[in-house]
């Protein structure tokens, strides 16, 4: 783990993103441009635009893999894969507040560490396999902190209803994220691909004052050493590899996986305040 502090304008968005697969011929070009346009332009009027790089930069996949096939990739070598994300950071690199190392990379240990190597050639704070970062303002004041993981385990539901399987998809994720870290606002994973956001809930709550009965709404800050798991903002952040594609069939499509929607994430801050976490569909 590493612990990150970063000051931030009070109004900024946060794009979270990961899982690009360079090297695969799955990986989405065009998502990918489509993403940095919007990195280096207004997102809902602010221009304050920071990303955090969930890793799986890179396929890695080796020749001696049972994944790997010589027709699901354009560069088979790992080094010519990184050379490609470090080229490819370059329009984004000063906006990145830091890089985690994914499991892909992080399979090739015997290599050395992949995802700090780029980090460091971009000048880009390397956040280990999961970061804690606090975002503060201009006079070192804390606004709110991120738990931000390239994560392990898988997100799935076999409900038959979609309302039900959505909602078993988010407790799913919740219950990966919220004791790991009780101080953070903001808790996001990468790894399984799926694009989801479960946001805090409110709950009516009576109290009386001595003559009458009142109503009121549990509600929770976004700094304090301690934030009721229902009062956080949860996200699976999505990745930039696609299912299918003509010709070939990449691995998860023989692993029989079902299909996600391709796309990240975007922390939304205005005025100091966490207005929304917000998801973003690759437009392919």
């Amino acid at each position: 783990m590493k612990l990150l502090t970063v000051q931030l304008p009070d109004s900024h968005n946060i794009f979270h993103f990961g899982d690009v697969h360079k090297g695969s011929q799955l990986s989405c070009e065009a998502g990918w441009e489509q993403f940095v346009y919007m990195t280096n332009h207004k997102y809902d009027g602010c221009k304050n635009n920071y990303g955090i790089d969930g890793s799986d930069m890179i396929e890695a996949i080796m020749v001696d893999d049972k994944r790997f096939s010589n027709e699901n990739v354009t560069e088979p070598q790992p080094l010519a894969q990184m050379k490609q994300a470090i080229k490819d950071r370059q329009r984004i690199k000063s906006r990145l507040l830091c890089i985690l190392q994914g499991n892909h990379e992080r399979k090739l240990w015997r290599f050395g560490d992949i995802a700090a190597y780029i980090a460091k050639d971009l000048g880009v704070p390397y956040g280990t396999f999961t970061a804690k970062i606090s975002i503060v303002d201009k006079h070192g004041n804390l606004m709110y902190k991120i738990f931000e993981t390239h994560g392990r385990k898988s997100i799935n539901s076999t409900a038959d209803d979609p309302k039900r399987r959505k909602t078993n998809l988010n407790l799913i994720l919740k219950r990966h994220l919220k004791f790991k870290a009780a101080d953070c606002a903001v808790m996001i994973k990468h790894h399984t691909h799926k694009l989801l956001v479960c946001g805090p809930e409110k709950e009516l709550y009576l109290t009386d004052d001595g003559n009458k009965i009142q109503q009121n709404y549990t509600h929770w800050g976004q700094s304090e050493s301690y934030i009721h798991p229902d009062a956080r903002w949860y996200g699976n952040a999505g990745s930039f590899l696609k299912l299918y594609a003509d010709d070939f069939s990449g691995y998860a499509e023989v692993a029989e996986y079902d299909p996600v929607e391709l796309g990240f994430l975007v922390t939304k801050v205005r005025d100091r305040k966490i207005v929304s976490v917000d998801l973003v569909y690759l437009d392919i």
